[in-house]
């Protein structure tokens, strides 16, 4: 079996497609198909079913990415780690949640460049449920998620301790008044995709609210969010530093239960600890934002 069959296969069941496969793989189209049909043929099953919107993954290849995409990790790091003389330089892939990345990361990162020219960071935002996943399966070198996570696999720090508010239109000035002049069923809940920890707290708040049965509008973006909000279409659930001094919402304090989440960056427990890794977790130390455990 190989790796490269391996790789190709990993990248088109994350990105759904053949062509977007091999964009990300600086390959043309026709080796990617090749590889993908080679793997099915080695192992005697087909891996993906074809449709007009693209490719998703069969039974059999639901079962066979967890191997891919662990194996792909491995042969990375073992590179990685032969190539790592002390000195912090080659790639090094940040994974953390949309609404950390706006505000929390942007002097960190800046720093990071600074001390370690040499380092080729990416950095990816998603879904708390993703970024585990992601460093679990070695697409992440770490990510910073949404607490709590208890996982034996996993190394966690605690970076920040966020406030979540309620986010609405302007003219709730209350959540007496908001909870009083909406349906019984609750305002619209305007919120990430499945997977954000940020969307289960707001569904918890809803639930306490009397609201279990509200509509769910899912949007993408950090500022879509906020602009749907705006507009009065619903309302959602943010760290109050995302929102910050926007005067187009309001924001509602929450009782400490409801509100009270910690972002932890966390690293794979059993993967090569490389230089630009460790620079990035002693930047990320000395900004001061790390909060002891």
């Amino acid at each position: 079996m190989e790796l490269s069959d391996l790789v190709t296969f990993s990248a088109v069941a994350r990105l759904g497609g053949i062509t977007r496969a091999a964009d990300e793989l600086n390959t043309v189209q026709s080796n990617v198909t090749q590889r993908v049909k080679a793997l099915e043929a080695e192992i005697g099953t087909t891996l993906f079913e074809r449709h007009s919107r693209g490719m998703t993954l069969t039974g059999a290849g639901r079962r066979l990415l967890p191997y891919a995409d662990r194996m792909a990790a491995l042969s990375r790091e073992a590179v990685l780690a032969a190539r790592d003389d002390g000195e912090p330089k080659g790639p090094l892939s940040i994974g953390s949640m949309e609404t950390t990345a706006a505000v929390r990361l942007p002097s960190l990162l800046a720093e990071f460049h600074r001390r370690f020219p040499a380092v080729q960071l990416s950095l990816r935002t998603s879904t708390t449920a993703d970024l585990v996943a992601g460093v679990l399966n070695g697409t992440f070198d770490g990510a910073f998620v949404a607490g709590p996570i208890e996982h034996a696999e996993l190394d966690a720090t605690v970076a920040f301790r966020e406030e979540l508010v309620l986010v609405t239109a302007r003219r709730w000035q209350s959540l007496g008044a908001l909870r009083a002049g909406t349906p019984e069923s609750g305002p619209t809940a305007l919120v990430f995709r499945t997977g954000c920890t940020y969307r289960q707290r707001l569904e918890q708040v809803f639930s306490e609210f009397g609201w279990p049965s509200s509509a769910r509008f899912e949007l993408g973006t950090l500022d879509g969010m906020i602009g749907c909000v705006a507009a009065d279409m619903g309302v959602t659930l943010l760290p109050r530093a995302v929102v910050g001094r926007n005067d187009t919402v309001n924001v509602h304090t929450l009782n400490p239960a409801q509100a009270r989440v910690e972002t932890l960056f966390i690293t794979r427990r059993t993967a090569h600890q490389y230089s630009a890794l460790q620079g990035f977790a002693a930047c990320l130390e000395n900004s001061g934002e790390v909060i002891a455990a």
